[in-house]
């Protein structure tokens, strides 16, 4: 059981999907709690799903791509807003071209940004320094 004011984590699955030397990302829709942020699409995992399936259904919730999940990036622990997230992120393999990528779920827009200008576009807090310190992105110093 949780200690009093505190919150049992939420535990959620991300996406890295790199292309052509650019990232995918989505920005956060009016109902999120990040509205107009960028941020790698995923979201919650379902009761009795294994994450990695998590990270390929969201992304195919919020881009329409298909792909296959690979290696296990990394995870984070985000308290926001009173919710307390575990977020496992991990990479996947396209199946579908990238150029498909079409806003859905609850994401309002979709991006394929040059990994250098990453950190440059508006992200989600923290997630800048989540992906320079699991190699995805370069170093800006």
């Amino acid at each position: 059981m949780a200690a009093p004011g505190t919150h049992r984590p939420q535990v959620a699955a991300s996406v890295v999907t790199v292309a052509d030397g650019r990232l995918l990302l989505v920005r956060r829709g009016p109902a999120s709690r990040q509205a107009g942020t960028w941020a790698l699409p995923g979201g919650r995992i379902e009761p009795g799903e294994r994450a990695r399936d998590a990270a390929v259904r969201e992304l195919r919730e919020e881009t329409g791509l298909r792909a296959r999940a690979g290696r296990f990036v990394g995870w984070t622990e985000k308290l926001t807003g009173g919710a307390h997230y575990v977020i496992l992120t991990f990479e996947v393999d396209l199946v579908d071209p990238p150029g498909g990528a079409l806003a859905g779920d609850d994401a309002d827009a979709v991006a394929w940004v040059p990994l250098a200008e990453v950190a440059d576009h508006g992200l989600v807090e923290g997630l800048a320094d989540f992906l320079v310190d699991h190699g995805i992105v370069p170093s800006s110093s």
